[in-house]
């Protein structure tokens, strides 16, 4: 099986690049190198098609095992054929492997296996021929101490039919093919369930398995495993059987035909239904989650993309009512210099004393931006900042807390702050989230962030995977300042990792700051390998070559200081004036390695040394008049921001607790296929309330209707 080949047509990309592209991981290439450093060699494959690559690589490497032990389970009992190992080495699907491979496969004692041992097989046999009639007479040369009569004869005989259709690849396809097609999904509410409001938007739900959503399939499938609904997947089982019948029954007249159809039908109902049932639920599962752990990727992308407001001194809050809010200082790298508490709002109501205590603090720790969680209390605190007369600045900004609790009480805040409560260290994190969103939220679980739907309800191992990409993909294409990065952050940089994190951390808190990226290597357990993936994603503002800030590899220094000579200038002239660069014709600089595709992007980091892709944040302002769900009415317009998107809609956040959906057909005019196509996590709306269901806690909004 070659595996680039099967790839490349999968995922419709050039067999080469998949090729090299494999080459280059099996070589210990990391998928953020291969995609920024290696665009010629793979001829230009992006972050999300390397990841796809590996993906199914893994898969099929698993595929190959797999037809190992079905190879030499069949090879041991004697039945392996060169045309069934020829069939076995060309699958490409684990369905279809398994389909081969079911007859052979050792089973459980069975009807079927039973019937066998009174030496059953050969009348079945006879009976699956159809040919002729006096079925009973043939049937009594096979009575014995085990069979003894004709119709217990005869009955095992069917069992062992019944087995073969059950196990024919054909009768399976055909199965398979009427679910896939056709299949309802059916629900309903489970014994005693009625008053479990949950899940009642299906106590009676009917409708096409392969047209249900992922978000409808997913929220099924967690009623029914909490034991609230009861599912069942359905197909017309007449039409199947009929198809069925067309395959085994060849002379209806006869006898023997009419037992064949009995045990076709047999076979149907009590073998093949049940098994292409539960095959066809994983599989739609399976579905489901893909699309889910999509969403969540797309999410949790565009969350760690948020823009930053670094190089500022922020005050961070995290609010509450009877046990006041935590308020803290940190410094323009995020380090806490204060902390405090204060209760401006019921029960105690010390407005004066709070007011007096945040002037004083933003005064004396030089505060120029606030940040206020999200929670509990965040409009009323958000509301008595603005009357204490904080001016234009500083900025009050309200972040997301979600996960911050899970934060405060990790390992990772406890080796930050060990001598702070984990109330502290929830301010902290809330500060530090406006500071640089990425570097704050890479301490966290990204299930526990709050971008994601049904996250605990689907495959955990691939949901890792796919986040863990996520992570690594944007801190990699952001870049990580090596003098300041935690090592939480330094770990996803291209070929560190957690340990090798450790290790620079504690050569850096011991030798002081690293002066170029060179001095790197002086790390143990750090080799030229690693120092290769890593490098051109480490960033050094006060090093001595100034191509040390840039995403410009190491292996180029060379061709950069090149193009400076030519132009009889230095590397930090050639920075420092666009004209030279304006000069410079970059296909005297095309060689065997290094190709347009490089040296455009070499030229694009030396026109903005250093930049941070993600932009700066903005504060946004919400409708003081809004403080709580009751204060909404039908056609008010106001201002929000996106924080969720899942596969029916978004959801915007207005300033209070409960966040409003904007159903997908509620997002444009124009049609949309994903909420994603419309709008971006972070992104400032205007929205319509259009309908507000305070007893649920959910609220309808519109953003086509907002613009009319």
């Amino acid at each position: 099986m070659n595996i680039s080949r099967i790839i490349a047509s999968e995922l419709s990309l050039p067999a080469k690049s998949v090729e090299t592209a494999l080459k280059l991981m099996a070589e210990g290439a990391t998928i953020p190198f291969i995609a920024r450093y290696r665009k010629e060699a793979t001829g230009g494959l992006e972050d999300r098609d390397l990841f796809s690559i590996s993906q199914r690589n893994e898969a099929l490497v698993e595929l190959e095992k797999r037809k190992e032990t079905v190879v030499n389970t069949i090879a041991e009992a004697g039945k392996l054929t060169d045309e069934l190992r020829e069939r076995i080495d060309n699958v490409t699907s684990s369905t279809e492997l398994e389909d081969i491979y079911l007859p052979y496969r050792p089973k459980k004692r069975t009807r079927a296996s039973v019937a066998r041992e009174k030496g059953l097989e050969p009348l079945a046999r006879i009976i699956m021929s159809q040919h002729g009639d006096s079925l009973r007479n043939v049937a009594r040369r096979f009575l014995s101490d085990d069979v003894a009569d004709v119709d217990e004869a005869l009955s095992g005989a069917s069992d062992i039919i019944a087995e073969w259709v059950s196990e024919s690849e054909l009768s399976r396809q055909i199965v398979r093919t009427a679910y896939s097609r056709s299949a309802t999904i059916n629900v309903t509410v489970a014994k005693g369930q009625n008053n479990d409001t949950r899940f009642a938007d299906y106590h009676d739900y009917s409708g096409s398995l392969r047209n249900c959503p992922s978000h409808r399939y997913l929220a099924i499938r967690r009623g029914e495993a909490e034991g609230v609904l009861k599912v069942s997947l359905n197909i017309d089982n007449d039409v199947a059987l009929g198809r069925l019948d067309r395959v085994f029954i060849s002379n209806s007249s006869s006898e023997s035909s009419r037992i064949v159809a009995g045990a076709v039908a047999d076979g149907y109902k009590r073998l093949l239904r049940p098994s292409i049932e539960t095959e066809q639920a994983a599989d739609a599962k399976q579905a489901a989650d893909e699309t889910a752990i999509g969403v969540f990727a797309d999410n949790l992308r565009q969350l760690l993309m948020g823009a930053p407001l670094p190089g500022k001194r922020v005050m961070g809050i995290d609010p509450g009512f009877r046990t006041g809010c935590k308020v803290v200082c940190l410094d323009a790298q995020g380090q806490l210099l204060h902390h405090d508490i204060i209760f401006p709002t019921a029960p105690r109501c010390d407005y004066d004393g709070a007011k007096a205590k945040v002037l004083g603090l933003i005064s004396r720790y030089a505060i120029e931006e606030i940040a206020v969680g999200n929670g509990t209390a965040s409009r009323e605190t958000e509301r008595f900042l603005k009357s204490i007369g904080l001016g234009k600045s500083p900025r009050i900004h309200i972040v997301s807390e979600a996960g911050a609790s899970v934060y405060s009480a990790s390992e990772i805040a406890r080796r930050e702050f060990p001598n702070e409560d984990v109330t502290v260290r929830g301010a902290v994190s809330i500060g530090r989230r406006l500071l640089d969103p990425m570097a704050e939220l890479v301490k966290i679980d990204p299930k526990s962030i709050g971008v994601g739907q049904y996250q605990h309800d689907v495959d955990q191992g691939k949901l890792k995977a796919s986040l863990d990409h996520v992570v690594e993909s944007c801190v990699n294409t952001v870049g990580v300042n090596l003098n300041t990065a935690s090592v939480e952050l330094l770990s996803y940089v291209a070929g560190i990792g957690p340990k090798l994190a450790e290790s620079i951390v504690a050569y850096r808190n011991e030798h002081g700051a690293f002066k170029n990226r060179r001095s790197l290597l002086s790390v143990p357990r750090l080799g030229e390998k690693t120092f290769i993936q890593a490098a051109g994603f480490l960033r050094l503002p006060g090093s001595d070559n100034p191509l040390d800030n840039t995403a410009v590899h190491p292996e180029r220094y060379q061709l950069v200081e090149k193009m400076a000579r030519d132009s009889h200038c230095s590397v930090s002239a050639l920075i420092a004036s666009p004209d030279i660069r304006r000069r410079i014709d970059l296909k005297k600089y095309i060689s065997d390695e290094v190709g347009l595709p490089t040296l455009t992007d070499i030229m694009s980091e030396l026109e903005r040394p250093g930049r941070d892709p993600r932009g700066e944040a903005v504060a946004v302002e919400f409708d003081d008049s809004i403080n709580d769900i009751s204060d909404l009415r039908a056609g008010m317009l106001l201002p929000g921001v996106v924080n969720n998107i899942t596969a029916f809609g978004a959801f915007v956040n207005i300033g209070i607790h409960q966040s409003g959906l904007v159903h997908i057909s509620e997002l444009s005019d124009r049609y949309v296929s994903h909420p994603s196509d419309a709008v971006k996590l972070g992104q400032q709306v205007m929205v319509k309330v259009i309908d507000v269901d305070i007893a649920r806690g959910r609220i309808a909004l519109s953003i086509k209707q907002a613009k009319i």
